[in-house]
């Protein structure tokens, strides 16, 4: 067991297991995980939990990336050269599931968080960075629980045309949930975070290798069928 995770009652942990999911083989580099957080203070207390959703990704066999918003210029007021730009357009293709977690801000996503999902297109010349990803959403609350955020985040996981798990997290009065070192207490809402990121895992074993297929559409073979007749029809002119 991680000395990493002190409040993890080890024997009660379960790793996933691609036998038990009845998966093929698999690829043989771990699950890749980008974290995203949502606020740019000294005590984010987004990023403290993204931390620790971080460290239990990796004991669940995870690869686990976080990007650091700060210095990412606000969409459309620098290009697309601009290099944390590309830094968090390299990690989003890079992963195969991504946790997106925000602070409440007068009933909203913050815009640090929002300015990072605007700068991902939903294609890139013939990719769609996000599509067929998996998804887990978090977030945290100066005062009593809301879900306004992780609602918001939902709406946005599916405009990017990613997976987004069932479960999710809100942790109440976040101040309250961590240490001085950064650590979060023992508590339900640290209980519920391990039950996201165990979630999170298993879908993304399930789905990854198998998203082409998955998201392979009638309307747009039929797109891409027309067009091949038009650039055939073309060189017989």
């Amino acid at each position: 067991m991680h000395d990493d995770l002190p409040n993890i009652v080890p024997e009660l942990l379960e790793l996933p297991d691609p036998d038990r999911l009845g998966l093929p083989a698999q690829p043989e580099h771990p699950p890749r995980i980008l974290l995203l957080y949502g606020s740019n203070r000294e005590r984010s207390y987004s990023r403290l939990l993204v931390q620790e959703a971080a460290r239990l990704l990796q004991r669940f066999g995870a690869e686990a990336r976080i990007f650091d918003p700060s210095g990412l210029p606000l969409p459309d007021d620098a290009p697309e050269e601009h290099p944390k730009v590309q830094e968090l357009r390299e990690l989003v293709l890079w992963s195969e599931g991504q946790v997106w977690c925000s602070p409440e801000r007068h009933g909203a996503m913050s815009a640090v968080f929002k300015a990072q999902i605007d700068w991902i297109p939903l294609t890139m010349g013939a990719i769609r960075p996000t599509q067929g990803k998996t998804l887990a959403l978090m977030q945290v609350c100066g005062g009593s629980q809301s879900f306004n955020a992780v609602n918001q985040m939902r709406v946005l996981g599916r405009w990017m045309r990613m997976f987004t798990i069932p479960n999710q997290s809100s942790v109440a009065k976040a101040f309250l949930e961590f240490d001085e070192a950064g650590r979060m207490k023992p508590s339900a809402y640290y209980d519920r975070v391990v039950d996201v990121m165990e979630e999170l895992v298993k879908f993304t074993l399930l789905l990854r290798g198998r998203t082409d297929y998955l998201v392979d559409r009638y309307s747009e073979r039929k797109e891409s069928a027309e067009e091949l007749s038009r650039r055939v029809n073309l060189r017989t002119i």
